[in-house]
């Protein structure tokens, strides 16, 4: 960790984000927004299968914050209250702290952001739609639970929104007022740093790895579509 000191010509280029966690990302993304189209549009089948693989892909970052590359894994940036208001005061003072990966801040971000993508696409899973459609596992709950579910489905939606908004608003305000571009390291893998604030030993894990690990993740999501 280092102080942002405004002065680009004395950074490096560090890459931080491996590939498994930039395709997460985008992935995940597409597939959020895909999911509200669909929905909006009673396109049932493709907001289950954008569902589905909204779970697989929520399965797959939790594991790869254990075995992934040094920047994906929860123990590198997940820090307790006190880190985050220390990272706090010194950004409002003017000295912005500079992390590899997320900072204390940006981690309630991310953990936000799987707690509510994870807790809808799992909520999806049990819903109906009065008419036509069930989800894989409507039958484990049945009808008046499902209802229920079916219920916290669509309010879930509302707090996505919100989570998604905030998650927007701060990277924007951290280019606008920070001069802190959190997108191009996300798309590139590559982050420019001053040279304090690189860590020393950073850890890799293989990309075909992530990749096997979320065929696995895929292939148990759709196969929730084997029990319905």
């Amino acid at each position: 960790m280092g102080e942002y000191d405004g002065k680009p010509t004395d950074a490096v280029s560090v890459r931080v984000w491996d590939r498994p966690t930039r395709v997460f990302h985008w992935v995940l993304v597409l597939c959020v927004a895909g999911a509200w189209v669909t929905a909006e549009q009673g396109m049932t089948e493709w907001h289950e299968r954008l569902g589905l693989t909204i779970l697989a892909l929520i399965v797959f970052r939790l594991i790869w914050g254990i075995v992934g590359g040094e920047f994906a894994r929860f123990s590198s940036f997940v820090r307790g209250p006190g880190a985050v208001l220390t990272y706090l005061r010194a950004t409002f003072a003017g000295r912005h702290p500079e992390y590899a990966g997320h900072n204390p801040l940006g981690a309630l971000s991310v953990l936000a952001l799987l707690l509510a993508v994870g807790t809808q696409a799992t909520l999806g899973l049990f819903a109906n739609d009065d008419i036509l459609y069930e989800g894989p596992l409507y039958h484990l709950v049945g009808y008046d639970l499902s209802g229920t579910l079916t219920g916290l489905h669509h309010q879930m939606f509302n707090i996505l929104l919100a989570v998604v908004i905030v998650h927007v608003v701060a990277v924007i305000g951290y280019m606008l007022l920070l001069r802190d571009d959190l997108i191009l390291p996300m798309i590139t893998g590559v982050k420019r740093m001053a040279p304090g604030a690189v860590p020393g030993r950073i850890r890799r894990t293989p990309w075909w790895v992530g990749l096997a690990i979320l065929a696995v993740c895929g292939a148990g999501a759709y196969g929730l579509t084997l029990l319905a």
